[in-house]
């Protein structure tokens, strides 16, 4: 429990600090890159090397830079897709999400066999 709370405390100082780094620079759509998926990042792994030690921070950070490489796959064709057929935003990315699941999934699957 003590473990949750300090994620929680952590984690919104953490958020908190880079929302702040965010509003300060200009153009405010450079901002985005502050959002709160890095900072919460940053967070966790901070408290992982606290509770867990550096060995296993590192294999968690290696997880979370395939899904974040994932992700990237999946804002590229999601990109694509609505400037070449204009779907609607909603419906390209609800309907992409799959991609995102599967390099995410296929990453991990490629990770886990070179153990």
């Amino acid at each position: 429990m003590i473990e949750l709370v300090w994620r929680f405390l952590v984690g919104g100082v953490v958020v908190s600090s880079f929302a702040m780094l965010g509003d300060v620079l200009r153009p405010k759509s450079f901002a985005g890159l502050f959002s709160a998926a890095p900072s919460v990042a940053l967070a966790t792994i901070g408290l992982t090397i606290h509770i867990n030690g550096k060995r296993f921070a590192a294999q968690e950070a290696k997880t979370m830079l395939l899904g974040a490489a994932a992700f990237l796959v999946y804002a590229v064709l999601v990109s694509f897709v609505l400037r070449r057929y204009r779907p609607g935003a909603l419906k390209a990315t609800i309907a992409l999400l799959p991609v995102w699941f599967a390099a995410a999934l296929g990453s991990w699957l490629l990770l886990a066999g070179r153990r």
